[in-house]
């Protein structure tokens, strides 16, 4: 499991792409890179990093489940997935 402040730390950044994505858009369509280098660093969609939605594990990210390697690997042992089966020859 992730530190919980890794995890607010995420979604922090996440809400400050959402409020400036706007403002980001119009100043790099005038070509305002002065006034672009001036907005929050966190407020750049670059700085964001996909999380595993049940532990919040950084690395092994699957993004068409949205999870963690693990535990996709655990939750398809399980069947917890539709469709997903343990694949055997």
């Amino acid at each position: 499991m992730a530190k919980e402040s890794m995890k607010a730390r995420e979604v922090k950044r996440a809400k400050l792409v959402a409020q400036y994505a706007d403002k980001r858009k119009a100043l790099k369509e005038a070509g305002d890179y002065v006034a672009l280098a001036k907005l929050p660093k966190n407020a750049s969609p670059v700085r964001l990093h996909n999380r595993c939605k049940l532990t919040g594990r950084p690395k092994g990210y699957m993004r068409q489940f949205g999870i963690s390697r693990i535990t996709f690997r655990e939750m398809a042992s399980q069947g917890l997935i539709p469709g997903i089966t343990k694949a055997s020859w």
